[in-house]
């Protein structure tokens, strides 16, 4: 089958998802070509991309979306990751007759009434000329068929690091507060007590100020690290609360191998203001750390009844979270173990991959049995 992945513009979990899914797809044998942008390229080592991102009204951008629609053409199936490609996808592969898939991955946030407006007009543009159109959570389902999606589904993306998260046992309590320690001291974090942990990109919708907020407020010695890079001044302004207020929260920068932070902490925070299925609170459960997250988006699916669910931006319901979990080992145990259980349910990676093949045969015309 030959299928063009169009990857809009990612730097976390649309690239992670789309990258991985080409992988897998490749491996059942699949023609895949990923088309993007220079940035996600770069950011994921797609070396074989087509960098043809149209980047606003120019010359350039009219012959990306030229080939793009050469490439449609010799193809079974179009298949945009995100609300940009939905776009791009869509409108490269007009009139070709050729099958465009639409995955929502993300809410759009816009800002003013206009943005909305403008927002709303193009994701009704898209979702009208896509043959199938999906969501990550069920909340983006519901979005599309808002905006006129035929009958769109809900297709979980999953974490392709849990596998090796639910193979490895988690630590034992000591084994845990020594890889703390290591961790700590190789970071430059002078900390004690447990280790409270988020992995976050540094942006306004991960709401990191509520980690701040919260970590004042929890009343149990600990040490409360973020795992990630984003934006420089709003990690300026971060700090700066940090050194003023004097609360213990460590920026410590993105690190190569998030898993072994996971395996060394005793909570895992995600205070979102939006997610869908987040790859990283996934991954906290399946390393069988006890999950504090916001209930929002697709958050609500992945943790209710294994996790703590809490209000968007009440920092007092995440600290008093947090501190029952630190107060309270035996209920750590059961969150942990009811996290992995369910983490163990989830499609990998590969059957994901043989389900979006069903799909892409269904909408292509070819013999392939179509999982609903």
């Amino acid at each position: 089958m030959r299928v063009v992945q169009v990857i809009g513009r990612s730097t976390g979990g649309i690239g992670t998802h789309a990258v991985d899914l080409s992988d897998h797809l490749r491996a059942l044998g699949d023609q895949v070509t990923v088309v993007t942008d220079s940035i996600t390229a770069e950011r994921f080592g797609l070396v074989d991309a087509r960098r043809w991102w149209p980047s606003g009204p120019t010359p350039g951008s009219v012959r990306n979306l030229l080939r793009l629609r050469r490439l449609a053409r010799s193809s079974d199936v179009v298949h945009a990751h995100g609300h940009q490609a939905g776009l791009v996808a869509v409108l490269a592969a007009a009139g070709t007759r050729v099958p465009v898939i639409v995955s929502q991955h993300n809410a759009v946030l816009a800002g003013g009434w206009k943005r909305k407006l403008s927002s709303r007009l193009l994701q009704r543009f898209v979702a009208g000329r896509a043959a199938l159109s999906t969501g990550a959570s069920s909340d983006l389902v519901l979005e599309a068929q808002r905006h006129g999606a035929r009958e769109p589904v809900l297709a979980p993306v999953p974490s392709p690091r849990v596998p090796d998260l639910l193979a490895a046992d988690p630590l034992d309590r000591a084994t845990r507060a020594a890889r703390r320690a290591e961790l700590l001291q190789a970071n430059g974090v002078v900390g004690e007590g447990p280790m409270v942990l988020t992995i976050a990109r540094v942006a306004p919708q991960k709401d990191l100020d509520t980690i701040i907020d919260a970590a004042s407020v929890v009343g149990i010695t600990s040490t409360w690290v973020v795992v990630g890079d984003g934006d420089p001044d709003l990690l300026a302004r971060l700090q700066t609360r940090v050194r003023e207020e004097g609360a213990p929260v460590h920026f410590v920068g993105p690190q190569s191998d998030p898993a072994t932070w996971l395996r060394a902490a005793e909570v895992f925070v995600l205070t979102s203001t939006w997610e869908a299925r987040a790859l990283v609170v996934q991954e906290a459960m399946a390393a069988g750390v006890p999950v504090v997250s916001t209930d929002t988006g697709g958050l609500r699916d992945l943790v209710e009844g294994v996790g703590e669910l809490v209000p968007v931006g009440d920092a007092f319901a995440v600290g008093s979270a947090v501190r029952g979990l630190l107060s309270d080992p035996k209920a750590r145990e059961s969150a942990a173990a009811a996290g992995r259980a369910r983490a163990a349910e989830w499609a990998d990676s590969e059957t994901t991959a043989r389900r979006w093949r069903d799909w892409y045969g269904r909408l292509g015309g070819l013999d392939q049995d179509v999982e609903r």
